[in-house]
């Protein structure tokens, strides 16, 4: 009897696994049924077509309608395409990805382009750039940017560059066909529309009529600003050396004339003349006059 106890455990090992299996199965399958028997709730929701930029101007053409599930949707959405027509798209849209009122222009923005991206109380503003400013043309609408000015400093007669915008958002970044004259043929330039504020915009514009600029890319995260002293190029040269940094040396400043010169006077010493002296008398029978009487030769 004890050399079958080893094949009678195994069977009932076998025997407990099989009840274990069936009792899972028929709960899975209860389990199935009874999400079956709930309907899920969908909502027939406004997508996009195809994909859309941002700056359009949607019409009934670009809208149809896909069922969603309704508690998966966020609010904001549209049902009727018809709600759409002539909105104004702030950010892109990928095809049969629904378009939310977060998406959108306010409602009387009736007209696409950089205008409706501009945030109220700032300003779009654009500038000409090379491949090597517009870092390789690897800037995109809605990166953030740094601008750098290089300028040149009388007094020392070197230049100094110097970061003067940080975390500025890109609007748009595109070419441009600029016209030239008659005989020149029209070239392409890349341009790049920078979301900035008033106090921003002069900044640029001085630096741009001023100086080189050079714009550097930012990470999505980085928002934060950076204050600098600027770079001259005693400092640049001084960059991995021994000896101490050694600022420029501003030349002597030339003297202010504060009152116009006066021609000078040469004074012209009078040469005497020699004077001589006469006695005159005048006698009569009563009196007699003396009268000393002097004159000058020539």
């Amino acid at each position: 009897m004890g050399k079958y106890r080893v094949f009678v455990m195994y069977g009932v090992a076998v025997i407990i696994a099989l009840i274990a299996t069936f009792l899972i199965i028929n709960w899975l399958q209860t389990k199935a049924k009874v999400t079956e028997a709930v309907p899920q709730e969908t909502q027939e929701v406004a997508v996009a077509k195809g994909d859309l930029k941002w700056g359009t101007v949607i019409t009934k053409q670009m809208i149809e309608t896909r069922p969603f599930l309704k508690k998966s949707l966020p609010g904001g959405y549209f049902t009727d395409p018809s709600a759409l027509a002539g909105r104004v798209l702030i950010s892109s849209v990928r095809a049969n990805e629904p378009i939310f009122e977060s998406r959108l222009a306010p409602i009387t923005v009736k007209t696409g382009g950089v205008g409706a991206m501009v945030t109220p109380k700032k300003r779009a503003m654009a500038v000409k750039v090379d491949k090597v400013i517009g870092v390789s043309g690897f800037i995109y609408p809605g990166n953030r940017v740094d601008v750098l000015v290089t300028l040149p400093i009388e007094r020392t007669q070197t230049y100094m560059t110097k970061t003067v915008l940080e975390n500025i958002l890109v609007l748009a970044a595109g070419p441009e066909i600029e016209a030239k004259g008659k005989e020149e043929k029209s070239s392409t330039v890349d341009v790049i529309t920078l979301e900035v504020t008033p106090e921003e915009a002069e900044k640029l514009a001085l630096s741009a009529t001023q100086g080189r600029l050079q714009l550097v890319l930012r990470n999505f995260s980085d928002t934060e600003d950076v204050i600098t002293k600027g770079t001259t190029v005693p400092i640049l040269l001084a960059s991995y050396s021994y000896g101490p940094v050694q600022e420029a040396k501003a030349l002597p400043a030339l003297p202010v004339r504060t009152a116009p010169m006066k021609r000078p006077t040469f004074a012209v010493e009078r040469i005497k003349k020699p004077v001589y002296t006469v006695e005159v008398i005048r006698g009569g029978p009563k009196s007699i006059e003396v009268k000393e009487v002097k004159f000058e030769t020539e």
